[in-house]
């Protein structure tokens, strides 16, 4: 594999507008030959026989099932509101939006 260039990292600095010290294109060649290095090890340890996952163990969800219950009615719920308006918690308008 190749090895970054310093003609490489000061072509990515200008194309992002960084400007960078000749002393920092030889270190951030040093360090991203490095990271594109680590990458392609990753690649190689991939296989395809492994499937692919999240988690190194399997894991499910648990839910309950959902079931009716008796709740709040819509005046028990509003009984607490500071304010009330159409059967809605009335909230102060935010961001100058208008109604």
């Amino acid at each position: 594999m190749s090895a970054i260039t310093r003609d490489e990292v000061a072509h990515l600095a200008r194309l992002s507008r960084l400007a960078l010290a000749d002393e920092e294109l030889d270190h951030f060649a040093a360090q991203l030959d490095q990271i594109v290095g680590a990458v392609a090890r990753v690649a190689e340890v991939a296989a395809d026989d492994i499937p692919p996952s999240s988690h190194a163990l399997p894991l499910t969800n648990v839910f309950r099932p959902d079931e009716v219950r008796r709740s709040l009615t819509p005046e028990q719920a509003l009984s607490g509101a500071p304010a009330v308006e159409d059967g809605r918690f009335r909230v102060p308008r935010i961001l100058g939006e208008e109604a």
